[in-house]
């Protein structure tokens, strides 16, 4: 398979590396990653200033980008120009802290995935949970392995799996569970101080997440030692209301 990787972590990132030493075993991969540290930067793009792009060489390795955008911008960039072609799949990961629940919506790894998804171009999302005692080389086999699996089976459109690893040892892991997302929120909280001119500054943090209890919820399944796999879908649409919003009477829009 033809693969395009990138990431929230850098190009240069442990995670992605092993990633690539996996994968390039068996397939063509390519590398268009953030130049930097990108993490929880969402699915933001960047439209005020110039993207640039320069190819990084590692040890002979695929070849690789180093972007200075954000990881939607990277996977953008690869399909509108860097590498010429369609890619099969697009990867984004091994990210350094899990990407489960509501963090999904802030995680710069899984809206790369998204944004190959919106495009039509099956995609993974893939992040280790702090702490993991193991090797990212072996999440990245398991991660392998999906792929071949995807090589049989391809996903609905616009569609993308995101992929959790357990911060447990390799050999304790349950097993891999497939999972809904889960809506719980960090137990968060912004810590105002004072610079030298008594100016009010922030910093915004969050507490170890409580995950809801649900075994079948991706961070629950993660906290009882297993590899979760749940699908996104691009659309967000609620169905069920919209059947709903035309008992509404909602009316014609008021008169200016």
């Amino acid at each position: 398979m033809d693969i395009l990787l990138t990431n929230d972590d850098g190009v240069h990132a442990p995670g992605l590396r092993a990633l690539e030493a996996v994968l390039a075993a068996e397939h063509t991969v390519t590398i268009v990653a953030p130049d930097r540290e990108r993490t929880a930067i969402g699915h933001a793009i960047t439209l005020h200033q110039p993207l640039r792009a320069e190819r990084v060489c590692e040890n002979g390795g695929s070849p690789a980008f180093a972007v200075n955008g954000t990881p939607a911008d990277c996977v953008k960039l690869a399909l509108l120009d860097l590498l010429g072609r369609t890619p099969d799949l697009v990867i984004s990961g091994l990210n350094r802290g899990a990407n489960v629940g509501v963090n999904i919506n802030y995680s710069g790894t899984v809206a790369a995935a998204r944004e190959a998804a919106l495009r039509g171009i099956p995609a993974i999302a893939a992040s280790i949970a702090s702490g993991a005692p193991y090797p990212p080389r072996q999440a990245a086999s398991f991660v392998a392995r999906l792929v071949a699996r995807l090589s049989l089976r391809r996903l609905p459109p616009r569609t993308l799996l995101n992929v959790n690893f357990p911060a447990v040892p390799w050999e304790e892991i349950a097993g891999v569970r497939p999972s809904r997302q889960g809506l719980t929120l960090f137990a968060e909280y912004v810590e105002k101080r004072l610079d030298p001119r008594r100016q009010p500054y922030y910093w915004q943090g969050a507490d170890t997440q409580d995950f809801e209890d649900d075994p079948e919820v991706d961070g629950a399944a993660l906290r009882r030692r297993f590899i979760t796999v749940t699908p996104i879908s691009c659309d967000a649409t609620d169905y069920r209301l919209l059947a709903e919003l035309g008992s509404w009477d909602l009316g014609p829009p008021a008169d200016g």
